[in-house]
């Protein structure tokens, strides 16, 4: 099947491009060239987006499909019990209306530490309390980080995520994993292949996160208040160790209920960031309560955008970036060769990320999805 989309504004992943034609070929973005194509679509006054990357999610039944309806065609998973990450993987390699699936699987955290108590109280209003509920291993000692990374490679782990948060940033203090324990993880994840992944709360978990020499954090902080120095300094360390940071400031929204000044803290951490330089990807915390898998994700970008980054620096951050940092070569950009994963706005998110969420059609491995 080859459809032709004409006309569109087209952003790549990193630029724009107007006025412009796009192939679809089967699965694949092609050059225009070659027989009549089978379907044309006008996309006059329109934008094409590359297929949106959620860099942290966590996933159960009905989320990826519902991720999709949004123009999420990829979630990066950051903590997934093994039963039911064996049933979503399953689901996004044999079917075309779901999102595609990456995934960290078991976290590395110490016995009762984060998320234990979250995913507790999660498990008794889930469809399947089974998902949140099966038991899992954790880390008391550095010896055990080797045959922990080595299972979670065996499992097919696409990444580790090491949890440094002692729940002290929600008032709720619970064990977590020292630093030695945390040199140990990405050490074993480095030699495995892995990128190391740290979910930290606070200036000072990042400074562990840091010191361990991880890649990415999973959250910005947020306890340096908007005017508190401390978050440029913070920031351009990041920034000196070449380090990625996923922002989930819509996961800061909605716990701004209980913690108020969590989100502007959030806010401002994201814009030190950005203004040193370092690599800010569009990511979440969805889950199935609040904030939701694929509408969760254009908040994000609305949040991105208030806290200083341009519209096309936020879109980045949801597409190629993302793509680059996790090593998914094949998306994050309109190319020939690529994943035709796309999505069709009708107006223009590069100027007003708001129009991000008028979505006329989404494609995942070139399967145009119903409306």
């Amino acid at each position: 099947m080859r459809t032709l989309i004409r006309d569109v504004r087209a952003f790549d992943g990193t630029r724009v491009v107007a006025n412009t034609d796009v192939l679809i070929d089967d699965d694949r973005i092609a050059e225009r060239d070659g027989p009549t194509p089978d379907i044309e679509v006008d996309g006059a006054g329109m934008t094409l987006l590359p297929g949106l990357i959620d860099a942290h999610t966590h996933t159960f039944d009905g989320s990826l499909a519902r991720a999709l309806t949004y123009g999420v065609t990829t979630e990066l998973d950051m903590f997934c019990l093994p039963s039911n990450l064996r049933r979503q993987r399953k689901l996004a390699a044999e079917r075309d209306d779901v999102a595609d699936l990456r995934s960290a699987g078991v976290l590395a955290t110490a016995p009762c530490g984060h998320p234990t108590a979250v995913v507790a109280a999660m498990a008794e209003t889930l469809p399947n309390p089974e998902d949140a509920l099966e038991p899992f291993e954790t880390i008391t000692d550095p010896a055990q980080a080797a045959p922990f990374v080595a299972a979670r490679a065996a499992a097919g782990s696409d990444y580790l995520k090491i949890v440094l948060d002692d729940g002290t940033s929600a008032g709720k203090p619970v064990p977590a994993l020292g630093p030695d324990i945390a040199i140990a993880l990405v050490d074993a994840a480095h030699t495995a292949g892995l990128k190391a992944i740290a979910h930290a709360g606070t200036a000072r978990e990042t400074a562990i996160a840091l010191d361990a020499g991880v890649d990415d954090l999973a959250h910005v902080w947020s306890d340096t208040p908007p005017g508190d120095p401390s978050a440029e300094a913070l920031a351009s360390r990041v920034a000196a160790q070449g380090v990625f940071v996923v922002s989930t400031l819509a996961y800061f929204e909605v716990i701004g209920a209980d913690s108020p000044n969590r989100l502007a803290a959030a806010a401002h951490a994201a814009g030190a960031l950005r203004r040193a330089g370092v690599a800010l990807l569009a990511g979440t915390d969805a889950n199935p309560f609040a904030p939701r898998n694929g509408d969760g994700l254009h908040r994000e970008l609305e949040l991105l955008v208030q806290a200083g980054l341009s519209p096309l620096e936020a879109l980045t951050a949801a597409t190629s970036a993302t793509a680059r940092h996790f090593g998914l070569t094949d998306r994050g950009r309109i190319a020939p060769g690529l994943r035709a994963d796309l999505v069709l706005v009708d107006g223009d998110p590069t100027r007003d990320i708001t129009a991000g969420r008028a979505i006329t059609d989404v494609w995942r491995r070139g399967v145009r999805q119903p409306r």
